[in-house]
C-alpha cells in the first residue's frame, strides 16, 4: 500500500490516508511516512483506533522515546504522557512553543492522539518555522545567522503553578536541576532537509545572547509575530480517532484553552532528537 496525502495549506500540513497505525509498520510504509513528514511537517491520521501501546510502538519506529520531566505518564505505558485538563494545569500548552526546547537535544517529533474531547473547542494550531524564516527579508536573515538564545524550562513552568504541595514542588526543582537553561541557535538547520527555521518560542525562549534586554525583547517579539502569521499556520479541529505526527524541529504549536470547564485528554509519545545547529 502507498500513502495518500491531502495538503491542508501551502506551507504546512497534510491529511494522510492508506495506513492503519494500529498495525506494525513495514520499512516501505515507514519510509513513506518519513518522506511525507519532511515535506509537510505535520501529518494527521483520521479514524484511528490505537491503544497506548500501539501509539508508543508507532512513535518508537522513528527513534528512542523521551520521558517528560514534569507531565504525568501513563502507568501502563510510561513512554506516553497524559495531558488531562482535569488532572494537570496545561496553560503552558496555550502559547506558541516547540516541545522541550529547554533540553540539550530537543525532540525530533511527537505523536499525539485524541482520547477525550470537549464538544467544541480544544483545537491545536501548528506553524511552519521554515516558511516563517523564508518569509523574512534577506538582510534580517543574514543578521540572525550566528545568534543564539536561551531556552528555560522555568518560563513555562513557574513555581506558582504548582501551589504548595511539597511533592509537586520537589518534582519541579528536580526537573530544573536536570534541565538548566540551555543555548540554541536562533535559526536552526534541519539535519535532513537542510532547510533553515526560526527556533525561538514564546514558551521557552527568554533572551537572545549578546543583546541588551530591550533589543533582545524587540527582536524576539518580531520573530514571535513572524512565526504566527496566518499564512504560515494551520488550525486543526480534533475528532475522535485523530492522531497527529509533527516534526518538532521545524514547527511550533498552540493548544487553545477555550473549552473549560469541559475536559480534554490527549496522549503524547515524544521522540528524542539531536542537538540543534
Amino acid at each position: 500500500m502507498s500513502l495518500s496525502l491531502a495538503a491542508i495549506t501551502p506551507a504546512i500540513g497534510a491529511i494522510v490516508s492508506g495506513v492503519d497505525l494500529a498495525q506494525p509498520l513495514d520499512a516501505v510504509m515507514q519510509a513513506q511516512i518519513e518522506t511525507a513528514l519532511l515535506d509537510r511537517q505535520v501529518l494527521f491520521f483520521r479514524d484511528q483506533n490505537i491503544s497506548l501501546q500501539q501509539q508508543r510502538d508507532f512513535a518508537a519506529r522513528f527513534g528512542p522515546l523521551h520521558i517528560h520531566p514534569i507531565y504525568p505518564q501513563s502507568e501502563a505505558v510510561p513512554e506516553i504522557i497524559v495531558l488531562d485538563t482535569a488532572q494537570t494545569d496545561l496553560r503552558d500548552n496555550a502559547l506558541w512553543h516547540s516541545d522541550v526546547s529547554f533540553s540539550e537535544t530537543p525532540p525530533l517529533g511527537a505523536v499525539l492522539a485524541a482520547s477525550l474531547l470537549p464538544e467544541t473547542g480544544g483545537d491545536t494550531l501548528w506553524a511552519s518555522a521554515t516558511a516563517a524564516y523564508d518569509g523574512l527579508p534577506e538582510p534580517l536573515r543574514r543578521m540572525l545567522d550566528g545568534l543564539t538564545a536561551i531556552h528555560d524550562l522555568a518560563k513555562s513552568f513557574p513555581a506558582e503553578r504548582f501551589g504548595t504541595d511539597p511533592a509537586s514542588l520537589e518534582k519541579l526543582e528536580q526537573a530544573k536541576r536536570a534541565n538548566p537553561p540551555v543555548s540554541h541557535p536562533v535559526v536552526r538547520t534541519h539535519p535532513v532537509t537542510g532547510r533553515k527555521a526560526i527556533y525561538v518560542s514564546e514558551g521557552f525562549t527568554t533572551r537572545i545572547e549578546g543583546l541588551e534586554a530591550d533589543a533582545s525583547d524587540a527582536l524576539l517579539g518580531l520573530l514571535f509575530r513572524q512565526l504566527t502569521k496566518p499564512e504560515y499556520t494551520l488550525r486543526w479541529r480534533w475528532r475522535p480517532g485523530d492522531v497527529a505526527f509533527w516534526d518538532n524541529r521545524v514547527t511550533q504549536h498552540y493548544a487553545t484553552d477555550d473549552y473549560r470547564p469541559h475536559r480534554r485528554i490527549m496522549n503524547r509519545a515524544t521522540i528524542v532528537g539531536d542537538r540543534p545547529f
